[in-house]
């Protein structure tokens, strides 16, 4: 039986739709969580394998700028970075057992994608660590790829897919028990998957609507709300009490995989092909109606499980080739 350890590790493939809504090309922005090092390790390293200047940017935080995939930015991943005094600091030191140092790119081109892979195994081997170091190392990658338009056709398909597939991207290649424990990475309601399953002739609106009854927390497996925040801002400011929390964002928010940066085959690619079976499936409309229509006697049915539905989904999409 096909399977995510199937996927190819050594590229990344290309988005099926590779044009945005201004018809440049589609760019990915990448957030990578990991301890091991600090943030200033962590520039330094970044500077030395991409090239560019360090320069603190705050607290406990540094841009690398001039590499060659743009500046990065290099922090302690807590909003408490910026306390001062030497009970902050101490606090601070003792947090790196649980917050992460985060390296966070400019939005990239495909053709800068690979580097990545370049930088992480430079990480792996100066100590960084991952996800699964540590049993409350809830660590994550953040993929965050524009969207390929504005309207409710470019949308709506891959939401749909990803809701479909979600249940097989979690337990194929299960994401660490700290990420599942932890709120970061949610899974959506099946209230809104069900919506989903069952949509007919949905606008933006719609669509909106819908999510923000079921879900008004950024920690999910793919979050929406920047991209809504970007289409319809009046719609999620009237929704969200915490609207601060929420800056627009013309991109899917791809929070699910862990960072298993010391993992020796782990690979960024890797976790990007498994988004681009998503949008391979968005692009084939006859299969997204069969699945939905598999979804739906999936939830009618008392006997059946996830474990079933995840086999099944899985199996479809990885036996119509879907999968690089």
């Amino acid at each position: 039986m096909l399977g995510s350890a199937d996927i190819d590790r050594s590229a990344f493939a290309p988005l099926p739709r590779p044009d945005g809504p201004e018809g440049g090309t589609r760019r990915t922005g990448v957030e990578l969580e990991f301890a091991g090092l600090t943030e200033a390790e962590a520039a330094e390293l970044a500077a030395e394998v991409l090239g560019g200047d360090v320069e603190p940017a705050g607290a406990r935080e540094f841009r690398v700028t001039g590499t060659m995939i743009g500046a990065l930015k290099v922090y302690l991943d807590t909003a408490y970075r910026s306390a001062r005094g030497p009970l902050a600091e101490a606090g601070l030191d003792l947090a790196r057992a649980l917050v992460p140092v985060e390296i966070v790119t400019e939005p990239l081109l495909p053709d800068d994608l690979p580097v990545l892979d370049t930088l992480r195994e430079a990480l792996r081997q100066a100590g960084a660590e991952g996800s699964q170091s540590a049993a409350l190392y809830g660590f994550g990658l953040h993929l965050n790829p524009e969207i390929p338009g504005q309207e409710v056709e470019d949308i709506l398909p891959i939401v749909t897919a990803y809701g479909l597939l979600e249940d097989w991207l979690r337990y194929d290649d299960p994401i660490d028990p700290a990420r599942r424990v932890l709120p970061f990475s949610d899974p959506w309601p099946r209230g809104f998957t069900d919506a989903l399953a069952e949509a007919e002739g949905w606008s933006l609106d719609d669509l909106t609507a819908v999510y923000l009854e079921h879900v008004q927390s950024r920690n999910r497996g793919l979050d929406l709300l920047p991209v809504l925040a970007t289409l319809r801002p009046a719609k999620v400011r009237a929704a969200l009490v915490e609207r601060s929390a929420v800056k627009p964002r013309p991109a899917f928010h791809y929070r699910l995989p862990d960072s298993r940066v010391n993992a020796a085959g782990w690979r960024i690619a890797y976790e990007w092909n498994r988004w681009v079976i998503v949008e391979r499936l968005a692009g084939e409309p006859e299969l997204l109606a069969e699945l939905r229509s598999r979804w739906r006697a999936h939830r009618r049915d008392v006997f059946s499980t996830i474990a079933d539905w995840r086999r099944f989904s899985g199996n479809l999409v990885m036996s119509r080739g879907l999968a690089p």
